[in-house]
């Protein structure tokens, strides 16, 4: 996607997105706004890292690196620098930057991505593998024959190829002066591996200073192994986050049939269409563009736009949208936003801009490793000079001893593991309890939540209209099998969407007669025929008109249910009203509890809808939700979520529509009806696998618990490190002349990971 800047109120190029008005005064000149993908990343100081170098790059007036969403926002100026210099920037660290546009470009970029996953699949699982041996020969089999020889066969393949990506990023890293956790794996495996591949080859050299030759292969083997591991889980809570952008394009037909001037239709692709062409909407198609009936008449579903569930009468004048999905009848309409300007283009550029511009979580792991990392690797080699200076006679022998000692016990195994593993034991705990969670942004927001915004149609009510109430005419004989038999067949003829609702009530309790004469009044209801006498089906307008009088029983019901926000459907002969039937969309039966739940747990909650004012106060006076705002269309509801955080609130947003996944993308935290639209549940970070308000709070209660067994893995993963950081550099030896020994400060290693996971799997009974 690309925006161009300028100065002035000239024209911009076609192909150029609209101005945001702001003249950039770095350059002074056209400012190129692109979006491009970016592979390689596996972590936050990787984003940081990317960020910062195209920052530094001249030409470039500001680059914003997303990690979810693997893209990478640059604005710049380009007579000063051009696309290929970006990628060369990016490359040179050790990631890449997809600047090629084109359609094929980005499948390659999804091509690249499946591949790079599933290398590092393979890769964890060889190392796996080969590390459970490794621990055990180290652990109890250390006095076979030939151990330490096996355990070199062993952790060679683990160290130079399985883990060779951390080495490699590290030293591109290295030669920009960047660090990241990269760093800190590869100086502690690679030291711990070739000091003990040397013990290995020449003990000797130790023995004869009285020394012990030890070995470290298991905890090189085992670091690369867990890291590999977190790092796998991380990549496979992002997986497929471009799926509902490319859902929303999937909306646009490809090709539609034009009006020509001689009044035939012809079918072009839809790049073809411009402004002002007329176009035929046939029974079942989805509109292709924006634009204004011109002849005909029908009814055209608006849930992906409006996220209401009955669809909306189109005559000569009326405005229709692409993406929609027209129903039996069929229309004329001219074409007058095409392309990039139409309703729904607009939908999927404002996901993709909410997504893109949303700053990826700072996880404490990798905020913490920009200072962590430098900090060990200075601890270590003062802890060397040290023991050379003061140590005596050993103080060589010992300083490099100390050094890789502190290497070693300094490994980010426990603080790699803290995040994964909490939120793998959430994840499944939130399965369990029907709570999709997409990733660790999701639960690190959803216990920050303050505020939360609840979609009407589908997420608080059922989402389909349905008879609730019928009531038939005392005076005119009250119900029999005949009227209900006339009724049905009446309603089964109609094209009017709540007719469905009618059809779907009376089946199996009624059947088809014959009727003649049948007539689809439109925008009014259906009439006909039977034994001589003339039926009607359809609203109060009809009634009206007719001259058909209602009963004062169902004319004072019929006011009671409108009052409510009720649709209320006549049917009569052709003098009296013989039945009223209310229907309605049904609030669903936990939606109440589950607000109430909200409410009490300090979370202020809001209701958005695209219906009438009326049925929302109803909904929101049955719910207890005091603040709700109606007649909302997409774009009003995601700058209503924007509003709320402008405020400092952090906000959810609960939907299932398509019309929901611009407020989804907007909002802090985006939770999805597990029965609503796949694109809603793509876009969103929690999903609800069945349509029960009530699993919300639960969803809050797990991300809140998850949070604190993250946050509690950190700090003893921290409080290990500084514990244990003094201890293996000899702080205590002119004290006490203890030394921490090396295979000590591997199982303290060790021991650091499993207390992490053990941890973490408490999370499975706190919930």
């Amino acid at each position: 996607m690309a925006e161009r800047k300028k100065a002035d109120n000239g024209s911009v190029p076609a192909e150029a997105e609209e101005d945001d008005g702001r003249q950039d005064e770095k350059a002074g000149k056209d400012i190129l706004k692109k979006q491009f993908p970016v592979t390689g990343m596996s972590c936050a100081s990787c984003s940081a890292n990317v960020e910062s170098t195209l920052n530094k790059q001249p030409g470039v007036v500001k680059a914003s690196v997303n990690l979810a969403s693997q893209i990478a926002t640059i604005e710049f100026d380009p007579s000063a620098i051009n696309p290929q210099a970006l990628r060369e920037s990016v490359t040179s660290i050790g990631y890449d930057l997809i600047t090629d546009e084109s359609e094929n470009a980005r499948k390659e970029v999804e091509n690249i991505e499946i591949a790079r996953y599933r290398s590092l699949r393979s890769r964890t699982i060889w190392a796996i593998i080969l590390a459970v041996p490794l621990v055990l020969i180290s652990m109890v089999f250390m006095n076979i024959p030939y151990a330490t020889l096996i355990m070199w066969a062993l952790a060679t393949p683990i160290v130079t190829w399985l883990g060779r990506g951390f080495f490699i990023n590290a030293w591109k890293q290295a030669r920009h002066r960047q660090a990241s956790m990269d760093t800190l794996v590869s100086l502690s495996t690679g030291i711990a591996y070739l000091f003990s591949t040397f013990n290995t080859f020449f003990p000797g050299f130790w023995h004869n200073r009285g020394l012990h030759a030890h070995v470290w292969f298991e905890a090189a083997g085992v670091i690369i192994a867990l890291i590999l591991l977190g790092r796998l889980l991380e990549e496979g809570a992002k997986a497929n986050t471009s799926a509902s952008i490319k859902k929303l394009i999937g909306l646009q037909p490809k090709t539609v049939f034009k009006v020509l001037k001689d009044g035939t239709t012809k079918e072009f692709l839809i790049s073809a269409v411009k402004a002002g062409d007329t176009i035929l909407a046939r029974p079942g198609e989805k509109l292709a563009v924006d634009g204004t009936v011109a002849g005909g008449s029908s009814y055209v579903d608006e849930s992906m736009i409006t996220g209401e569930p009955v669809p909306v009468l189109k005559e000569k004048g009326k405005a229709v949208f692409a993406g929609t999905v027209n129903q039996k009848g069929s229309f004329q309409y001219k074409a007058e936003k095409v392309g990039t300007d139409t309703l729904l283009s607009s939908i999927i550029r404002m996901v993709q801009e909410a997504q893109g511009s949303k700053a990826p979580v700072q996880k404490l792991v990798d905020r913490i490793a920009g200072i962590f990392v430098p900090v060990v690797v200075i601890i270590s080699i003062i802890t060397f000079f040290a023991w050379f200076l003061f140590g005596g006679q050993n103080g060589l022998i010992q300083g490099i001893l100390s050094m890789i000692t502190v290497l070693v016990i300094a490994c980010p195994c426990a603080l790699g593991l803290a995040t994964p593993t909490a939120i793998m034991v959430g994840i499944g705990k939130g399965a369990e309890k029907n709570i999709l969670i997409r990733d660790a942004e999701a639960l690190e927001q959803a216990h920050r939540m303050n505020a939360l915004v609840l979609d009407k149609t589908g997420t608080i009510t059922e989402g389909k209209p349905s008879v609730e109430k019928t009531v038939w005419s005392d005076e005119n004989g009250g119900e029999n099998s005949l009227y209900a038999d006339i009724l049905y067949t009446l309603e089964s003829r109609s094209e009017h969407p709540l007719a469905e609702s009618v059809v779907n009530f009376l089946a199996g309790k009624a059947g088809n007669v014959p009727l003649d004469d049948i007539e689809s009044i439109t925008g009014k209801g259906i009439s006909g025929d039977y034994g001589g006498t003339r039926y009607y089906a359809g609203g109060a307008r009809l009634m009206n008109e007719k001259g058909i009088k209602t009963g004062q029983k169902l004319a004072v019901l019929a006011n009671q249910w409108e009052a409510e926000a009720k649709s209320v459907i006549f049917f009569s002969d052709s003098n009296n009203v013989l039945a009223v039937l209310a229907v309605t969309d049904k609030i669903k039966d936990g939606s109440a509890d589950a607000v109430n739940q909200l409410i009490k747990s300090g979370i202020e909650v809001y209701m958005i809808t695209g219906d009438n004012l009326k049925t929302a106060e109803a909904v929101a006076k049955k719910t207890g939700i005091i603040n709700y705002r109606a007649q909302m269309l997409p774009s009003d509801k995601a700058d209503f979520i924007t509003e709320l955080r402008k405020e400092g609130k952090v906000v959810g947003m609960v939907g299932d529509g398509i019309n929901d996944s611009q407020a989804l993308a907007t909002a802090d935290i985006s939770i999805a009806m597990g029965k609503g639209s796949d694109i809603a549940i793509d876009a969103a970070k929690m999903t609800l696998l069945s349509n029960d308000l009530s699993i919300i709070p639960s969803a809050i209660r797990l991300s809140r618990n998850t949070v604190r067994t993250i946050r509690q893995n950190l700090f003893w993963a921290f409080i290990y490190n500084i514990i244990g950081i003094p201890l293996a550099a000899g702080v205590l030896y002119p004290l006490n002349g203890f030394l921490l020994n090396p295979m000590i400060a591997g199982a303290a290693m060790a021991l650091s990971s499993i207390s992490v996971v053990t941890n973490s799997l408490r999370l499975k009974y706190s919930v």
